[in-house]
């Protein structure tokens, strides 16, 4: 049965909550934002029709707090809630709440979010739907001498993941035997603290591998689509940096192969909205099943690009029940998207956060550029949430012009005050390993460290030296003289480089 939405509760914060907003907006319909202590400023809060206050600035007592979001929903007379991303997106028992709540879930049912949401399930049924697996256990495990002996007959290096999470949050990678019971009861350790189970599974190591995930969209009369996959493998801690699509090493028999499969297990699970199913490819053309994200993905915008379809708009509307308006056939790649997490965060530091106050903030313009932020000028990036101050997205006909678009854009971007990924973006794209394609999961291990020197010959690493002792010496001067320091130590770098 068909039921119109009107309002829409967005029960999320930041860039993904302002994006949802507009989308709500140009479809003609009502947003209500919820914001903790922290947020009041912010920009999703002055763009949504309703802005209602639910707590402090811990998440736990606002952004994850079930029962007053929900209460704020039915005091707001809305139809629906979008979860966006993070927090309560992947939450069965949310959904299921808003389910009995009679509101509508803008996402799939509280029954697929749990199949998927449990990475064991998850596995079974990939299994029985003829989907490869890499070589692992079948069922979780909290007992280090069972999984000791798994691990042993896999062979090393093997993975330890939390049988209930996602996010590199319980994993580890374990690379010889002597190192199991130490990684094991790490895993085990933060998986319980972070998902309230200790339990993890074991499974082959795959250490060169791509990590290639498929978007699908599915409605709730059975129809389900792929919309093509993302190249995620460029990552630091098991978190994506950039995205791009499509990918550049996959062929159109291999995308077909592994397209048919994404829809075949969202299809298993009775699924409908917006999902994503994850892979490891390995350098042989394998590919296994790692999990399927029962949500908006942060890198949708890239898909959007390359297909001209608005993935908020479709959710919405398959909420309302409508089908979907296209067929498998109807969709073509057309050109190549790239996004940037721009994170606040000192690549030169170990990617350590960097909270504070944002000083300066200038977007970059012009031909295929999309900025999805959540921030102003004046504002603060708080230490209680993700780093992310916005995704820099980037369109162009093909890889090599969406690349140098990167570059340009990141070139335009002014952030100051703190410390960004910009150009720690722009050095991935300017990097010959990355432009020709050749790179996996192990990219920033194999080619970038803090010091950011081994790649420059001697003359470029004298200059590098001196563009950091003066970055040192100026911002000891601008302390003195209660200036906030606003010079990038990469830009001081690109400077005398260049």
């Amino acid at each position: 049965m068909n039921r119109k939405i009107q309002k829409v509760l967005i029960a999320n914060r930041g860039e993904i909550a302002l994006r949802i907003i507009r989308t709500v907006r140009e479809i003609g319909l009502k947003s209500v934002a919820v914001f903790s202590d922290a947020d009041g400023e912010m920009p999703f809060v002055k763009w949504a029709d309703e802005a209602i206050h639910i707590g402090p600035a811990v998440a736990a007592q606002s952004y994850l707090d079930i029962d007053k979001i929900i209460n704020v929903a039915k005091k707001s007379n809305v139809d629906a809630i979008h979860p966006g991303y993070g927090f309560l997106s992947e939450n069965a028992e949310f959904a299921k709440r808003v389910e009995e709540e009679g509101l509508i879930f803008i996402g799939p049912s509280s029954h697929a979010i749990h199949i998927m949401g449990n990475k064991l399930l998850a596995k079974e049924l990939a299994r029985e739907y003829q989907i490869p697996l890499c070589p692992g256990t079948d069922d979780a495990i909290s007992d280090a001498s069972e999984a000791k002996k798994i691990a042993d007959e896999i062979g090393y290096p093997i993975l330890i993941k939390a049988a209930s999470g996602g996010g590199g949050k319980g994993m580890r990678i374990v690379n010889s035997p002597d190192e199991f019971e130490d990684q094991m009861a790490r895993a085990m350790s933060e998986a319980k603290t972070s998902f309230n189970d200790e339990r993890v599974f074991v499974e082959k190591y795959v250490a060169s591998g791509r990590h290639i995930e498929f978007q699908i969209i599915a409605d709730k009369k059975g129809n389900c689509i792929h919309l093509f996959e993302r190249e995620c493998s460029v990552q630091r801690r098991h978190q994506k940096v950039i995205e791009e699509a499509p990918s550049c090493i996959l062929t159109d028999e291999k995308r077909k192969e592994m397209g048919e499969c994404s829809v075949r297990i969202a299809k298993a699970c009775n699924y409908s909205g917006a999902g994503t199913v994850e892979y490891l490819l390995d350098q042989d053309g394998s590919f296994y099943f790692l999990e399927m994200n029962t949500r908006l993905q942060v890198e949708h915008p890239v898909t959007e690009c390359i297909t001209g379809i608005d993935l908020v708009r479709e959710m919405i509307e398959i909420a309302e029940g409508k089908e979907l308006s296209f067929k498998q056939e109807d969709l073509e790649i057309h050109g190549h998207s790239i996004e940037l997490r721009v994170n606040a965060e000192d690549p030169l530091n170990d990617f350590l956060p960097s909270n504070g106050l944002i000083t300066r903030y200038s977007l970059p313009k012009g031909p295929g550029v999309r900025v999805d932020d959540g921030f102003e000028e004046n504002l603060e990036v708080s230490m209680f949430y993700d780093s992310m101050i916005s995704k820099l997205i980037v369109y162009a006909r093909n890889r090599d012009e969406a690349m140098d678009r990167m570059i340009r854009a990141i070139e335009e971007y002014d952030i100051g005050g703190i410390e960004t990924t910009l150009e720690f973006g722009s050095w991935i794209c300017k990097n010959e390993y990355f432009r020709k394609g050749d790179f996996d999961t192990n990219f920033i291990k194999n080619h970038f460290n803090s010091s950011y020197e081994y790649e420059y010959e001697e003359e470029e690493r004298e200059a590098l030296a001196i563009a950091l002792g003066t970055f040192k010496s100026q911002k000891k001067e601008n302390s003195a003289q209660n200036v906030p320091s606003v010079k990038s130590k990469w830009k001081e770098k690109r400077k005398l480089l260049s």
